[in-house]
């Protein structure tokens, strides 16, 4: 068995080559991302998360393994709701298709630093303090209360990221794909800064949801890091390639809100019950599945009355 910064140097060295891949060989220059591009990163990013699972799996044996695919899945499945929001915030500042790949580049590179932060005080007061395992299942009902029963909402309403995005000084033109700008010799930034401020603040709200879900699993934060990363990394290519068929997913929501209330009672029944990786994660593609089928089914069924 290596020791643990091995494995965190292996993460830092496949993130790092995966970024550059990204930013060289696939996406130089500001362009729009075509389906096709975005399936293909998608799939890579997966089958790096899976390579790293088999190599957990052979250091640190079939229990680790499985917690960090448990951890990855969870945290893919809570993103989804993160894809609605780019949607919006894409609308709200009007970002030209070129730029989106950039503005979701710099977002989620900055949500890695912002992750790192939560998964360790939080791993930490875990250990530490019992009554904060209580304190996050509580959080994970009422979250999945919320997400179940939320409004639909078209997108027109400001958010109160949008209205901080204000406080910058920044111009309502576009100058390429470059964040800041200068106007009249004064240094402005430019509608795509405030887009990327906007997504960051978004990962901060929905980290206060997904990390305590993620820490039910397990509380190494190898584990818990280095899945959440792969999870988020994948997501802006996911993005591309689900953009056109989000509204089909009018079922996620409630399998979330069903998973997200399973890992709540989890937590607060965890002196009283214990429920394995393995179940859990059995529980949580099971309600996955059923989602996205039911999803589709619905779909095809609305698509059928209206053409009939």
């Amino acid at each position: 068995m290596v020791e643990p910064w091995v494995m965190w140097a292996v993460f830092a060295i496949v993130v790092a080559a995966m970024f550059l891949a990204d930013i060289g060989a696939v996406n130089r220059g500001s362009k729009g991302m075509t389906t096709r591009k975005a399936a293909a990163m998608t799939a890579a990013w997966v089958a790096v998360a899976a390579a790293f699972a088999a190599f957990v799996y052979m250091e640190y044996g079939s229990d680790k393994a499985m917690e960090f695919a448990a951890a990855y899945v969870i945290e893919e499945m809570m993103s989804v709701d993160n894809l609605f929001v780019f949607i919006v915030v894409f609308s709200f500042f009007a970002v030209p298709e070129a730029y989106q790949h950039k503005a979701l580049f710099y977002g989620i590179a900055g949500a890695m630093a912002l992750r790192a932060v939560f998964i360790f005080v939080g791993a930490a007061a875990l250990e530490r303090f019992d009554f904060v395992m209580y304190l996050f299942g509580i959080v994970l009902i009422i979250t999945a209360v919320r997400t179940a029963f939320k409004k639909e909402d078209d997108g027109t309403k400001e958010s109160a990221a949008v209205k901080m995005s204000r406080w910058f000084k920044s111009t309502p033109e576009y100058d390429g794909d470059r964040l800041f700008t200068r106007v009249d010799g004064v240094r402005l930034a430019t509608p795509l800064f405030l887009c990327v401020i906007v997504i960051e603040l978004s990962d901060v709200m929905f980290a206060f949801d997904s990390i305590p879900a993620v820490l039910s699993i397990s509380t190494d934060t190898l584990i818990v890091y280095t899945s959440n990363i792969f999870a988020i990394l994948g997501l802006r290519s996911l993005y591309f390639v689900l953009r056109g068929t989000m509204n089909s997913m009018r079922y996620m929501k409630y399998g979330l809100g069903v998973i997200l209330a399973f890992v709540g009672a989890k937590m607060l029944l965890s002196e009283h019950f214990h429920i394995g990786v393995v179940q859990s994660l059995a529980f949580i593609s099971v309600v996955l599945l059923a989602t996205i089928a039911l999803s589709m089914a619905g779909s095809r069924a609305e698509a059928a009355q209206r053409d009939g």
